[in-house]
């Protein structure tokens, strides 16, 4: 007698819900294209916000020289803001393609699940079942 285990057994296929590696990819590249655009208009639209850059300070000229010479360029923040636009536009343009994505691949694995693979080679390879009539049933 040998002490060695039984060899694997391979298993049967079984079908899966999963949506195609492609749709996923897919799926995935739009949800990232879908934030970069959102924080693109979060950025610009906070930026306009804050107003152009060479507006009239009340502070006078010589005070805005002087700032300008210690490197302060005077937009009172407006970067951060603008940055913090850009995250939240790209957050809400990335979930709502997410959602919409998430969908899709739902409907899918939905589609797929209700196709019937026929077994007879002679036959039609997929069927779909029929609409029925309001007097049967």
């Amino acid at each position: 007698m040998s002490d060695r285990p039984p060899p694997p057994v391979a298993r049967s296929y079984a079908p899966t819900a999963l949506p195609p590696v492609g749709a996923r990819l897919l799926a995935f590249l739009a949800i990232v294209v879908a934030g970069v655009c959102g924080g693109v208009i979060g950025y610009a639209v906070t930026d306009l916000q804050c107003g152009p850059d060479d507006r009239a300070s009340p502070r006078g000229a010589a005070v805005d020289e002087a700032a300008e010479a210690i490197g302060d360029d005077g937009n009172d923040g407006c970067a951060t803001v603008a940055g913090l636009g850009a995250l939240g536009g790209a957050v809400l343009g990335a979930g709502g393609v997410a959602v919409v994505a998430t969908l899709v691949l739902r409907a899918m694995a939905e589609w797929r699940r209700n196709l019937e693979v026929s077994d007879d080679p002679d036959g039609p390879s997929l069927s779909r079942p029929g609409p029925r009539s309001a007097g049967t049933g």
